[in-house]
């Protein structure tokens, strides 16, 4: 499988399997539900929407609510548990790591067997104000772990370009993709940054 392009990251609040719908229908290349209060009926809807789509969908902190509800994988951050024991409970399944600002961090992701990587905040982020922040040339220099790299952290229209000539291959965005006045459309200008 490979990972590049778009990674929608689901917001809180209402309405949100129309909000999925739309940025599926704008052709987003990975999914990941988010949710501090672990509703079950939600994530699993948004499960089966995304797989209706093809669009491969990543459940967020829970390795085991991702096989619960046969989610394509999960991503862990550094409190999330073990990605070696992780890796070991999701067979081939997609496994993610958060690893920040922190390069000595990818590193041991991928040898416990990460699929892919993340860094972030690569710019000051809404949804998490506070997270350290991960410079541009971390980018450049985890393209030889081998494995897709993802930026996090708030990514817009605006700033993403530079994000893919720094070498990012997954641009995880919540707010600019599912605060736009048209998601659908936001996702496709997203999806062009890649062509």
């Amino acid at each position: 499988m490979r990972l590049r392009g778009l990674y929608a990251v689901t917001p809180e609040g209402e309405g949100l399997e129309h909000k999925v719908r739309l940025a599926l229908e704008g052709g987003i290349a990975l999914l990941q539900y988010r949710s501090k209060a672990r509703n079950r009926p939600q994530a699993a809807a948004i499960v089966r929407l995304a797989q209706s789509f093809g669009v491969p969908v990543i459940i967020n902190d829970y390795a085991g609510l991702a096989l619960e509800l046969g989610a394509d994988g999960a991503h862990l951050g550094r409190d999330d548990g073990e990605l070696a024991l992780a890796r070991q409970r999701l067979g081939e399944r997609i496994l993610g790591a958060s690893c920040y600002n922190d390069l000595g961090l990818a590193r041991a992701a991928v040898a416990a067997g990460a699929d892919y990587v993340a860094f972030g905040s690569v710019f000051a982020s809404p949804t998490k104000p506070n997270a350290v922040r991960a410079p541009l040339a971390l980018f450049r220099e985890a393209k030889a772990l081998g494995v897709p790299v993802a930026a996090i952290g708030g990514i817009t229209l605006d700033n993403a370009p530079q994000l893919i000539a720094a070498g990012a291959d997954l641009l995880a965005v919540i707010s600019d993709l599912f605060d736009a006045p048209d998601i659908r459309a936001r996702a496709r200008a997203y999806g062009e940054l890649f062509r």
